[in-house]
């Protein structure tokens, strides 16, 4: 077993962000994050402290090394909807294919958890949407000046639709949801708000 003294606490939390986010918090135990990182418990319990400190730490990982950086990537592209379809669709594909199909998104598995009750976890969990709407709204106003929204769209609760959608994403793709249903999905709600013209 690694001793405390000798191990890389980020690729740590990595292993355990990574184990949680596969596996769900309820169905990992601390066993399993010592079988993973190869650290002893009194290392971890050390260095993290129990099993709910260290959720803590891979949520609030997840929302500063994924999350927020595909949010400011929308939030700053200036092409209006086409960068909304884009992150849907990149979206999509990450959550359907590749090394991290059908594991959802950590934040958004953690609404259905038991944690979610933790004032903690729960301002994560505020954040992230907050982020997540905002990035939207961002790109919806920007549609908006270019002439590509229908006029009676509102950017504001269109977001929080729009929100509400990566969310469902997130949740349908972890239980088998496939691409090309998500895709004619998502299709059908940025043409909802699409000006006709």
């Amino acid at each position: 077993m690694a001793d405390i003294k000798h191990f890389d606490p980020d690729a740590t939390l990595e292993t355990v962000l990574r184990l949680f986010w596969k596996q769900g918090v309820a169905a990992t135990g601390v066993q399993d994050i010592v079988n993973a990182t190869g650290l002893n418990r009194s290392s971890l319990y050390a260095t993290y402290g129990g099993k709910q400190q260290l959720y803590l730490a891979a949520l609030n990982r997840y929302l500063a090394t994924r999350s927020l950086p595909a949010f400011r990537r929308i939030a700053e592209d200036e092409r209006g909807l086409p960068a909304a379809a884009d992150f849907f669709h990149g979206l999509i594909s990450v959550r359907t294919s590749g090394e991290h199909a059908r594991w959802g998104c950590l934040v958004a598995n953690a609404h259905t958890g038991a944690q979610s009750d933790d004032p903690e976890v729960r301002a994560v969990l505020d954040r992230h949407h907050q982020e997540l709407c905002g990035a939207m709204r961002s790109a919806l106003e920007t549609a908006q000046r270019g002439g590509q929204l229908a006029a009676s769209v509102d950017p504001a609760a269109a977001a929080e639709v729009l929100a509400l959608l990566a969310y469902g994403v997130n949740m349908r793709s972890r239980a088998g949801g496939d691409a090309r249903s998500l895709s004619r999905t998502v299709d059908a709600a940025l043409d909802s708000i699409r000006n006709p013209d």
